[in-house]
């Protein structure tokens, strides 16, 4: 068996009590590193099982977080949604020497790296695609009656 490799991420001091930090990576999503009121370091990646919320914004509290979104309750030490929510967030491996945390770099390399980011607002559509709902077609027609819009500008005569 090879023998770890560990990549330093942060102080422990750096993480908030009760908070997290988020690791960029190259590829994939990032890693949530979690600290508990115990100075317990924990990792997951930054996504819930449920929705994709963002696993670093929620609220830590014992060995858990709750998600941001939906208030999913995630286990820290294993990644497992706590009933009666099902779902699993993959976890990493972390170690603590000395006050410096540290993640098992060929975890941060190869787990989960085939997930991307979600993408917020409006995306590229096809040129044949129905419009969004609650858009204007083309042309400017309005889409409450169907027609072309009104003309609104004041007429100066």
């Amino acid at each position: 068996m090879i023998a770890a490799a560990w990549t330093p991420i942060c102080r422990v001091e750096d993480i908030p009590v009760l908070g997290s930090r988020r690791v960029e990576r190259e590829r994939g999503l990032d890693v949530a590193i979690f600290r508990n009121d115990q100075d317990a370091v924990f990792a997951l990646l930054d996504r819930c099982p449920h929705k994709g919320g963002p696993l670093s914004q929620g609220i830590v509290f014992g060995t858990h977080v709750a998600c941001p979104l939906h208030n999913w309750t995630i286990g820290l030490c294993d990644g497992q949604a706590s009933a009666p929510d099902e779902g699993c967030t993959p976890k990493f491996s972390v170690k603590v020497e000395e006050g410096q945390v540290y993640l098992d770099a060929h975890e941060l390399a190869t787990q989960a790296i085939d997930l991307e980011r979600p993408v917020a607002g409006p995306q590229k559509r096809g040129p044949h695609a129905p419009p969004l709902r609650g858009s204007l077609p083309p042309g400017g027609a309005d889409p409450a009656w169907g027609g072309p819009a009104p003309d609104r500008r004041a007429s100066k005569a």
